[in-house]
């Protein structure tokens, strides 16, 4: 049997679960959510990274699609409302492709029925406005990860980007994380401070997740785990989604990205902006001053070192499709995820490793934070604190 071979057979028995695509935000700012003008269900390689046929190429088996709204945005928690119904109307238009997923039983009956288990995560703590309400009734709409925060702090939790303002989590933000392990909502600590990572670890009797975060260790951006995070996983029982982001990944594109998000803040543009526009500005760029190429030996790199920190259990593979201006060599849509299963094939990676890393831990990650919640919910009332009771003001 060939390694695509191998490849293919083992995709067709444990499939990739994803942990973060930005496609509903893709669609919001390329089309104003008009799912006609990128119909999914076809081709739609000119302008995103992420369609159906591509997904299913890519042996994708479950995604968490990203319900992520920027930080500046007027009211974040409208925006999110708005990115859920869009995951919502991408779902009912493709019922034969997308099933809707709340839990681990959820996803194992989409595999069973060859569908694609749709499940949401929110980016940033941003979109519940200081509000357990507003996580709770996120919750109720389907989504089950919260990213504690985003580029920039909040007021209860420090960002891996931003400068340190709470020293890791406030008093509230220990509530939030209580309040997300009655409710079953994952903890995501991809984006937050080295500080908020290890706070989220001690408040949390879930575990956590990593939904698009790298190694430290390997490549030295804030955005990625140090290693004594990850030694931490086992106990936890949490997982790390590697991410693909080439500015995370691979060193030489850390530099570059620092000079290039220069220039388009120089040009107006915000540095995430992908719109057409900004794309230009940033194509310019790169024609005077070549980005450095990440490859799939470069991720496969990462997994390695995380393996070995935080063992094979607590790995996954969190793309962040549609999120991201570039990618790596060989992992240039949601179809190249066959190529770093052969990379790590070639390594000498079992097939049961491979397993647990595509399908498997995911789905034990929700199921064990279902079953604590279970237990939580027996015991603990939801909780009305809020931030003004926990959190006073300074001075």
């Amino acid at each position: 049997m060939t390694s695509r071979e191998a490849v293919r057979e083992l995709l067709s028995e444990f499939p990739v679960v994803d942990g973060h695509n930005d496609l509903p935000w893709a669609l919001r700012e390329q089309v104003r959510y008009d799912l006609d003008a990128r119909d999914v269900a076809a081709d739609q390689s000119a302008h995103l990274h992420t369609d159906i046929p591509r997904l299913r190429a890519g042996g994708v088996g479950a995604q968490y699609w990203s319900v992520y709204v920027r930080t500046d945005a007027p009211d974040p928690v409208a925006a999110t409302l708005e990115q859920i119904d869009c995951v919502r109307q991408l779902i009912a238009r493709h019922p034969e492709d997308l099933r809707p997923a709340l839990t681990a039983a959820d996803m194992e009956a989409a595999r069973r029925e060859g569908r694609i288990a749709s499940l949401m995560g929110a980016e940033g703590g941003h979109s519940i406005a200081n509000s357990l309400g507003t996580l709770r009734g996120l919750y109720g709409l389907g989504v089950r990860y919260l990213t504690l925060t985003h580029n920039d702090n909040v007021d209860w939790a420090d960002s891996a980007t931003d400068e340190p303002r709470a020293g890791g989590l406030t008093a509230f933000g220990r509530e939030v994380v209580r309040e997300m392990n009655r409710l079953g909502m994952l903890v995501d600590l991809s984006h937050v401070a080295a500080t908020t990572m290890r706070d989220a670890l001690d408040a949390s009797s879930a575990p956590v997740i990593f939904s698009h975060s790298s190694s430290r260790a390997v490549c030295d951006h804030p955005r990625n785990v140090p290693d004594d995070v990850l030694e931490r996983l086992p106990a936890n029982g949490g997982m790390a989604m590697v991410t693909f982001v080439p500015k995370f990944v691979l060193q030489a594109a850390v530099d570059w990205t620092a000079v290039a998000d220069e220039n388009m803040r120089a040009h107006g543009f915000h540095h995430l902006d992908t719109t057409a526009e900004a794309m230009k500005v940033h194509r310019a760029f790169e024609e005077r001053h070549p980005r450095p190429v990440a490859t799939v030996a470069t991720v496969a790199d990462h997994l390695d070192h995380m393996r070995e920190v935080a063992g094979i259990d607590h790995l996954g593979i969190g793309g962040d499709y549609d999120g991201t201006a570039f990618t790596p060599d060989g992992l240039d849509d949601v179809s190249g995820y066959p190529n770093l299963i052969a990379e790590l094939l070639d390594r000498g990676w079992s097939k049961a490793d491979l397993a647990k890393l595509t399908w498997k831990n995911a789905v034990r990650v929700l199921d064990a934070a279902e079953d604590v919640a279970r237990g939580l919910q027996a015991t603990r009332s939801p909780s009305n604190a809020t931030i003004e009771s926990l959190d006073p003001l300074d001075g």
